[in-house]
């Protein structure tokens, strides 16, 4: 087992070093080693979550190229410029809802330049804002209804019972509670910003002439506010059929009356969204497959395929060695299965990779559903090594340099933010599974 372990350990090393497609097509690689060269019996690919996240995608994807995206950066910069003294509470406030309707955390590359220019025409430490608002779009992830991690917990967990609003009515508090803690902790992080070090510096070297951003412009305000209220319906569409199972179609087979799957009616819902957003926004379709959140989107469902595909595969083979050895431990201390999705989505870089990853494990050992949902935000461990791409965008975006990574690589800007965000998030988890 150690050595196959080795092996998928490898594959995710190098195929996050690889970036892109390159973690899921080095899943399919590490499949290949344990299919064929160690005789292990490969699952099911997570085709469903998959179709899911197609789904989702395509439907934001169509919002964007009908400028709907472009549209709420509007809307955010026009409250971010109005209230610039409150930037380090708002600013996670807004990438969170953003992430929250849109089910990604790549929507945050649209404000951040927002929030770095308006922190520093305040004369506020742009990396306080920065920081904690980058923490605050990947903990939205474990809170939105649309998201490829809640869809993927979803489906896992359905077969206790469990709907999308018992998920959703711990996920949203916790989340959010941690992220304006995180929030709070932001206000004095660093020194002031007049008197930095290397803003000064770079300050002295003219590096703030005629530079200032500007979000881009909406071309036609009626299509993208039809593409966003097309999108919302959506959503909210989606919440109500998985809280009241009452509302679910139902059919008549040889094997009695079946409810529609909440993969099924998530599919549908959002493809139906994407078509309704190109109709009556008379938008190209071949736009929306070029834009970035359909790029970033398709990278996730390559990622799930291999990465997801080769754990399942790993963790059903060895699956009594694996009871076995960390059963009795888990069983008495069950938060420490929340280190191991930290720490796997740190290698990672998905949170929905994690859950289809490592949740069978958790399942088998018997842990609570509830307690999985309380875990569920642990998930959120990429800003741990500073190069995922939101990180980088925001320290780029940045131009007064306090956003920044250590000397020791792990002090970053947003280490502290993310690490007190998550614990408070799984924190509240688990007191809120005690009172629902």
């Amino acid at each position: 087992m150690l050595i196959q372990l080795f092996f998928v350990l490898v594959a995710i090393i190098i195929g996050a070093r690889l970036g892109g497609i390159g973690l899921g097509v080095l899943g399919g690689a590490g499949l290949a080693i344990l299919t064929f060269g160690f005789g292990l019996t490969p699952t099911a690919p997570p085709i469903d979550v998959m179709l899911m996240i197609v789904a989702v995608i395509s439907a934001a994807s169509c919002m964007q190229a009908a400028g709907g995206l472009d549209l709420m950066v509007k809307w955010a910069e026009k409250l971010l410029r109005k209230n610039p003294q409150q930037i380090t509470i708002l600013s996670p406030l807004v990438t969170y809802f953003f992430t929250l309707v849109a089910g990604t955390g790549h929507v945050a590359y649209s404000v951040l330049p927002v929030i770095a220019e308006v922190a520093t025409e305040t004369k506020i430490r742009p990396e306080r804002p920065l920081a904690i608002a980058v923490i605050a779009s990947q903990q939205a992830i474990t809170a939105s209804p649309i998201s490829a991690a809640t869809v993927a917990l979803l489906s896992m967990l359905s077969c206790f019972g469990i709907s999308l609003m018992d998920i959703l009515l711990i996920s949203i508090p916790s989340t959010l509670t941690g992220v304006l803690v995180g929030a709070l902790y932001s206000l004095k992080a660093g020194k002031e910003l007049e008197k930095d070090p290397e803003y000064l510096r770079r300050l002295a070297n003219g590096d703030f002439n005629n530079r200032q951003y500007k979000s881009k412009e909406v071309q036609n305000h009626t299509k993208a506010l039809w593409s966003v209220i097309l999108f919302l319906a959506a959503t909210v569409g989606i919440v109500l059929f998985g809280s009241i199972e009452s509302l679910r179609p139902t059919f008549e087979t040889a094997q009695g009356t079946v409810t529609m799957d909440m993969s099924h009616i998530i599919e549908i819902l959002m493809l139906l969204a994407a078509t309704l957003i190109l109709l009556v926004t008379r938008t190209d379709g071949i736009k929306a497959a070029q834009g970035s959140v359909f790029l970033a989107g398709m990278q996730a469902v390559v990622a799930i395929f291999g990465i997801a595909w080769m754990g399942d595969t790993f963790i059903n083979g060895n699956m009594a060695e694996l009871k076995g050895s960390i059963e009795h431990i888990v069983t008495e201390m069950p938060w420490l299965f929340g280190i191991a999705l930290f720490v796997m989505s740190i290698l990672l870089f998905s949170q929905a990779a994690t859950i289809r990853a490592l949740l069978p494990l958790g399942i088998s050992l018997g842990i609570s559903p509830y307690l999985l949902i309380a875990l569920f935000p642990a998930v959120n461990g990429y800003f741990f090594i500073p190069n995922y791409p939101t990180v980088v965008a925001a320290i780029n975006f940045d131009r007064t340099g306090t956003t920044h990574i250590g000397k020791y690589i792990l002090n970053h800007s947003f280490m502290m933010p993310g690490l007190i965000a998550t614990c408070v998030s799984v924190a509240l988890g688990f007191l809120l599974i005690q009172l629902f």
